[in-house]
């Protein structure tokens, strides 16, 4: 699965349905590492509520709140 997601994006969270301890959606935080799986992508999110869980997309949803500018080369 490839995902739109990069390091920097701010995000906030829309569901999480196969944690049993999830993130409570509409939280938020900062991308701060994509890794891609074949079908799938794991997503390290530094949440501002202090947790530290990773996303498993899919099945885990988010939704991008602002992006970071693209860097000069």
């Amino acid at each position: 699965m490839q995902t739109k997601l990069k390091v920097g994006d701010r995000v906030r969270l829309l569901s999480m349905a196969d944690d049993p301890d999830p993130i409570p959606a509409g939280s938020t935080g900062t991308v701060v590492g994509v890794y891609p799986h074949g079908d799938w992508t794991q997503v390290d999110v530094d949440w501002d509520c202090g947790r530290s869980l990773m996303l498993s997309m899919p099945p885990d949803q988010v939704e991008i709140v602002s992006t970071k500018p693209d860097q000069p080369n």
